[in-house]
């Protein structure tokens, strides 16, 4: 049986093009803002990607 992934997995945002593009839709801004909050938070934990994007 095939599981979708851990609860691990779906808090955060990883470096995939797929990834980066729903974030960026997600919350209205492009790729490459989300990359750099990404870096700007020190994390890749979805919640604190989308704060510094805010």
């Amino acid at each position: 049986m095939a599981t979708r992934g851990t609860k691990v997995e779906r808090h955060s945002v990883s470096e995939q093009p797929h990834e980066l593009k729903y974030e960026a839709k997600k919350t209205g801004t492009t790729p490459k803002k989300v990359e750099a909050a990404k870096k700007s938070a020190g994390s890749n934990q979805r919640s604190a990607v989308e704060k510094k994007i805010k």
